[in-house]
């Protein structure tokens, strides 16, 4: 992304859109890494880890929701107070508050508002290793939750069909990056709270129609902390308990939802758009193209995201070849795409968040033009960190889609149905390093 004057001291080019901030990760082409030894590194590594896997691992070894280690029963009690539960929804409440605030009464300007930071960086980028770290934050946080719970609503909420599954979180999710990455003057307080307009909107008339169960499925940011939080150490099992567990049992238990590979799909489709949306050449066609910027920026946006979910749709399709009994293909593997995406993401947003949320914080406590903190890593450092953020999730995935698989298929299938899967990490791996160091 391209920021406005001021965000960072750095000579740009003419911004082929208006958007609010940079995502903090300097300038992805001119990262100082060899492309041969980035991709022939992260080859040797899907191979030698597809391999093992091939080799030694025969039987599924993760248990989903029935795993995990108790923690002890006070911290149980603790996480699962009444009180614990009010302050969370306090905090995400006056947290809510503080932001519509800041875009009544702040200035229109994202160098000295904070409220654009605390959308995109504290918000967005944040939820990814609160959730990570946490479990399901947003759940707690949620301050739609709390204002739904002070309004009337029927009295027997309709249930939501079942066909519908994430879907809608899934739409809300492409049309908030779509407002992140695309939509012009997007760090302005009209737009700003337009967008915050509409997504109460939808949020509170779908809890009345719907109950609280609306969140789970519609809200975005609730579905998209949930889906990152299958990563964490801390989850519940099947009966209740919080334990501490391995991340691939989590990864495991991902229930199979309509609307996962959509959801999944959106969150790697778009920060790929991001990823060479900075491009020389993008950046020309933006400018020359007789659709306008907007329009084709959507576009692009919208191909990269249907690329994500047509090169999946193609390896679930094979994967029918193995096994034509197996009931839901699509939604069979897409818990193995988790890693991939929180890889690109932290690949995508790192340097953006240790920078740009300090200085969000420090705007919010009153430091006019708040100076953002210098990188904590060089170009080389970074480099390598966003090479093995990509790698280290392709790994993962490779591993949960290997548990699946001879778990799914007859023994004698079990290798030879991972290779449309190892095949399609691949392409995802040398992609996303594709735009790292193109």
């Amino acid at each position: 992304m391209t920021p406005p004057a001021g965000l960072l001291a750095v000579p740009l080019p003419p911004a082929p859109l208006s958007v609010p901030l940079a995502h903090g990760v300097g300038a992805r082409h001119d990262l100082p890494l060899p492309p041969f030894y980035a991709y022939a590194g992260a080859f040797a590594a899907l191979f030698v880890s597809f391999l093992s896997l091939g080799l030694l691992w025969s039987a599924s070894r993760f248990r989903g929701d029935l795993a995990g280690r108790p923690l002890p029963a006070a911290v149980q009690r603790l996480a699962d107070a009444p009180a614990t539960r009010t302050a969370l929804r306090l905090l995400g409440a006056a947290a809510g508050l503080a932001l519509v605030l800041y875009l009544l009464l702040g200035p229109d300007d994202p160098d000295r508002n904070p409220a654009p930071g605390a959308v995109y960086v504290l918000l967005w980028v944040g939820l990814v290793p609160a959730s990570v770290l946490l479990g399901p934050v947003w759940r707690l946080l949620n301050p739609l939750r709390a204002l739904s719970a002070l309004l009337p609503a029927r009295r027997v909420p309709r249930p939501l069909p079942s066909w519908l599954g994430i879907r809608p979180a899934a739409a809300g999710l492409l049309l908030f990056t779509w407002l992140e990455l695309v939509a012009p003057d997007n760090a302005t307080t009209p737009v700003l709270l337009a967008a915050l307009a509409v997504h109460t909107a939808v949020g509170l008339l779908g809890a009345a129609r719907h109950g609280p169960a609306w969140f789970d499925h519609a809200d975005p940011f609730e579905v998209y902390s949930s889906l990152l939080a299958r990563l964490s150490p801390f989850g519940r099992r099947a009966d209740g308990r919080l334990v501490v567990r391995s991340p691939f049992d989590g990864l495991d238990a991902t229930p199979p939802t309509p609307g996962l590979v959509a959801t999944v799909s959106v969150l790697l489709g778009s920060t790929a758009y991001d990823g060479f949306s900075d491009s020389p050449r993008w950046i020309t066609t933006l400018q020359t193209s007789p659709l306008g910027r907007t329009a084709t920026a959507t576009l692009g946006l919208l191909a990269a995201v249907l690329l994500v979910a047509a090169l999946y749709a193609l390896c679930t399709g094979v994967l029918r070849l193995f096994d034509r009994t197996l009931d839901t293909p699509l939604t069979s593997f897409a818990h193995s795409l988790l890693p991939i995406a929180l890889g690109y993401l932290v690949a995508h947003y790192f340097s953006l968040f240790v920078t740009e949320s300090p200085r969000t914080v420090m705007m919010a406590l009153g430091t006019d033009n708040a100076p953002a903190p210098a990188p904590p890593l060089g170009p080389g450092g970074l480099a390598t960190l966003q090479v093995v953020a990509i790698v280290t999730g392709h790994v993962l995935g490779v591993v949960a889609a290997h548990d699946r698989s001879v778990r799914l298929f007859p023994p004698e299938w079990s290798v030879a149905g991972g290779l449309p899967l190892f095949a399609l990490m691949i392409a995802y791996t040398l992609g996303g390093i594709g735009l790292l160091i193109a």
